[in-house]
């Protein structure tokens, strides 16, 4: 595979400019990860009995995505799609057809999320569940959440083809 678009870091730069730094190239590496496959590869289930998958990953992050940014610094109602009854609607019920809209509703979730973010500092707060929560603490939940399922998304793509990378 080759590392085609991935923004590096900065070296040197204040705080925010870093944690967002690594979550855009967390973000560019999840995308990395999926390039170059069919619809029906990217629905390709890890191993039972999860339901995780290249497709399900988009989903889920964009998700992740919204809930921890729109949902905590803006006053948006968020419609997600998993209930009670219907835990992992992110992972589940994947069509193919569905991915390329499914990767611009993603797309789309991270351009509102870099709109958030670039009006905020790092001790902006927020609220999540009736809690305060700052900013720094969220950039820094996704840096990890991001990097966790950047691992998953590694195994799922040698799975698929063979192909590894950083």
């Amino acid at each position: 595979m080759e590392n085609t678009t991935r923004p590096e870091p900065p070296l040197y730069a204040d705080e925010k400019a870093t944690v967002v730094g690594f979550l855009e190239f967390l973000r560019a590496t999840l995308r990395w990860k999926c390039e170059g496959l069919t619809p029906e590869q990217l629905g390709l289930r890890a191993v039972e009995p999860s339901e995780m998958s290249l497709h399900g990953l988009i989903r889920h992050l964009t998700e992740v995505e919204l809930s921890w940014f729109v949902e905590c610094f803006t006053d948006e109602e968020m419609v997600y799609p998993y209930t009670a009854d219907r835990p992992n609607g992110d992972w589940a019920d994947l069509d193919p057809a569905s991915y390329a809209a499914d990767l611009e509703r993603y797309d789309a979730a991270v351009a509102r999320v870099r709109s958030i973010v670039d009006g905020l500092e790092p001790d902006a707060v927020g609220k999540w569940r009736g809690e305060p929560i700052t900013l720094r603490w969220v950039l820094t939940h996704m840096v990890e959440e991001y990097g966790r399922h950047c691992g998953h998304a590694d195994l799922l793509r040698e799975r698929i083809d063979g192909r590894t990378g950083e």
